[in-house]
Order: structure tokens, then sequence, then C-alpha cells
């Protein structure tokens, strides 16, 4: 048995948290209100932007899980999320005296600057221009240069239950896609993310770093039409960037999952027609 804490630990991280007790580890989820954490998650209420909350770490922790998310979409709020709170938990592990055997820390793709449908894995450079990336890849570092080994995973697109965003749209006829040149999108259902970081646990020697996404990189306009049929849906209207898809383009990128496959890794929705399925019913 494993004594594991999730810091940050919200929707990924509870799904991640369940298995974990499930399988028989000791596991605790570290977030401002934590009553809020599914039975048998021990809850733990600390703040991750305020290093004055973290002095009540569970002792001798083996594992530890960076599953925290941004507040807002704005600087100030990557880096508090981001930066600051790994820097804090860094810092208060090495008070206590800890040295996990791994910290496991969720990144984005979003790190990428690529954006013509290239085609993208951990060797590719990370060098996207916005506070967003920045903030993600200065986190990364800090781990990677830490005491502790550590482990970061590159996510796509989080989709699945409560996160009904695009199908909402489409469902309202009001989705737009971009189909020339197509926009590439990359995603991975929750529940499989939430297993990658269980399966990367428990694999023996992970490397520093993996692109966690399904097998498909799927163009924009050929998901929404995929949606709108099982939906009875209109069609999504096709716009050029002039109409306002810039920020799509600048998105788009094809990422392969061939170094996470390799640890033997198998999805359960490899692709969105398998995830989407299961959220329609």
């Amino acid at each position: 048995m494993a004594r594991i804490l999730i810091a940050g630990c919200g929707d990924v991280g509870s799904i991640l948290g369940l298995d974990l007790v499930q399988a028989g580890h000791q596991v605790w989820g570290l977030k401002r209100h934590p009553a809020t954490l599914p039975a048998g998650i021990q809850p733990l209420a600390a703040d991750l932007t305020d290093s004055a909350t973290l002095f009540g770490l569970p002792p001798a922790l083996d594992f530890v899980f960076y599953t925290a998310a941004a507040d807002g979409f704005s600087e100030t709020c990557y880096r508090r999320a981001y930066v600051e709170g790994v820097r804090n938990l860094l810092a208060a592990l090495a008070r206590a005296d800890q040295r996990p055997r791994r910290i496991l820390f969720t990144s984005s793709t979003s790190v990428y600057a690529q954006h013509q449908g290239e085609w993208v894995d951990e060797d590719s450079p990370a060098e996207a221009a916005g506070f967003s990336g920045h903030s993600l890849r200065e986190g990364e570092t800090l781990l990677w240069n830490g005491p502790c080994p550590a482990t970061v995973v590159r996510f796509g697109g989080i989709y699945g239950p409560g996160r009904s965003r695009l199908i909402d749209s489409v469902r309202r006829g009001a989705a737009t896609c971009v189909e020339r040149p197509p926009v590439y999108t990359n995603r991975i259902h929750r529940d499989d993310a939430a297993a990658v970081l269980r399966h990367l646990m428990a694999f023996a020697d992970p490397a520093p770093l993996y692109l966690g996404v399904d097998d498909y990189p799927a163009p924009q306009c050929e998901v929404m039409r995929w949606l709108a049929e099982q939906l009875g849906a209109p069609e999504p209207r096709v716009v050029t960037t002039a109409e306002g898809a810039e920020a799509a383009m600048r998105a788009s990128k094809r990422c392969r999952n061939a170094r996470l496959r390799a640890t033997g890794f198998c999805f359960r929705y490899p692709s969105y027609r398998e995830g989407y399925a299961a959220l329609l019913g």
C-alpha cells in the first residue's frame, strides 16, 4: 500500500483518488474546500498558493500528484496555480524532510506553439509564446530540477462528465468550425487521464515527460459533424479565420502518444467517437 497525496484534487484528481483507494492505497486530497471530495479520499484543507497552509502534510508520502488547475485564464491565475503552487509544495515537502518516490504533474499540450497541423511529440520544441505556456513550462522545470524524481504529463483537451461545452454548442446549433486548412484537435477522456496517471505511478521507470492524448488527433469539423449526427442537430457552420477562428488555428497540431503507448497503457476511449458516445448514452 502506498501513501499518496493529490494536490489540487479536482475532477481528474478525484477520479484518480477513488481508483487508488479502491486499489488499497491511502490517499489524501488537498484542496481549499475538501468537504466535496468523494468518500474514501482523506480530506486535507490547504491552499497551494498560501505556503502557511502547507505545514500539515501527511508524513511518509510515497507519491504526490499535482493536479491543480488555474482559477481563470489570466497570467496571475496561471502563475499562482503552476508556478507559485509548485514552488510552495516543494518547499513544504523539504521542510518536512520528505522525498516521495515520484511527483507526477498534469501539464498541457498548450505549451507547444506549432499551429499548422504539425506532428508533435515529447521531443518537439515547446515554445508557446503566451503566459499559459510559459507558466506551465516554468512549473515543469521546477519539478524536473527539484529533489524528487518527477514525471510530467502534457494532456490534450480533457472532456467527460460535466464537461459538455462542445456537446451543448452543437446541440444548440451554435457550433462553428474551420475546414480548410483542417484544424486538428487533441483530446483525452477524463477517465483515461486519471488512468494514465495511475498507470505511470505503477510503471517501474517512467520517463520525465509524456503526452496524454488519445490515438486520434481529429479535425475540428469532423468531430462537430459526428456529434451533430448523433444528436440530430444541424451541422456546424464552416467559418474562415477572418470570422473569428484565429484562436482555433493557433492551436492546430497533431500530438503523438507513442511514448505513452510504449509503456503498455491501453485507452478505454481511444478516440472521440468512443468517448462522446459514452457521454451521449
